[in-house]
């Protein structure tokens, strides 16, 4: 059974209505903004159910642009969102889509880096300034951004999974939870690895340097 906080009954600190159309939604986009590491020229934001039908009035849309800022949901910032991001130079747009069978604040985040790489990225705000991001790049994932995530793309060989465990070993940090997806057998795949213990970029850069299956390591931590 799940422990509640208190925030999970009275909801976070927050610029904004509501916990689920602002501060959720500043929670998605910090999710995508730590993915592109900060890097973002273009982005595109499909709006699902609830989100669709009420993101102008609730600040939906400021939140999400404050999110790929890089903004916590209690940033100030976030009332001017639109204009910062103009500032730096980050296109951005909303459109209204059905997105399936998901959950009714649910957004899905397409954004272009300046070297025009594209990530995607989907999640759900559940309620009290909580998340779950369900999708990246196409593939079925799950993680919330409780805690510090590891997310590796990595090619679906053999001891890849023990080399990573055994750098986070090295460094001293504890696997909380951990997952593995992949599009198909001996493709490329994903690891999603939530931690206890803060994850620093040396350790991401460390991955990527020592383990040549690895071509890209991401670190999430939003909270």
């Amino acid at each position: 059974m799940k422990d509640f906080s208190i925030f999970d009954v009275v909801g976070p600190n927050m610029i904004g209505p509501s916990s689920s159309h602002t501060a959720g939604a500043c929670r998605i986009g910090k999710a995508a903004y730590k993915m592109a590491e900060g890097d973002i020229k273009k982005v595109n934001f499909l709006l699902h159910g609830s989100f669709a039908k009420t993101y102008r009035g609730h600040g939906t849309d400021k939140a999400l642009v404050g999110g790929i800022l890089g903004f916590d949901p209690d940033d100030e910032r976030i009332k001017n969102s639109f204009e910062l991001a103009k500032e730096k130079g980050i296109e951005y747009s909303f459109q209204e889509e059905d997105l399936g069978e998901v959950h009714s604040n649910t957004a899905k985040i397409i954004l272009q880096k300046s070297n025009g790489e594209e990530i995607t990225l989907m999640g759900s705000s559940i309620g009290g300034g909580n998340i779950v991001v369900t999708e990246i790049n196409g593939l079925k994932i799950k993680f919330t951004g409780e805690y510090d995530t590891l997310i590796i793309s990595h090619e679906d060989k053999p001891g890849v999974i023990a080399k990573t465990t055994a750098v986070l070993a090295l460094y001293d940090i504890n696997i909380a939870f951990m997952r593995v997806y992949r599009y198909s057998k001996g493709q490329n795949a994903f690891m999603i690895i939530e931690t206890d213990d803060k994850i620093s970029h040396e350790i991401v850069s460390y991955i990527k340097k020592t383990i040549p299956e690895v071509p890209e390591a991401y670190l999430v931590n939003i909270n």
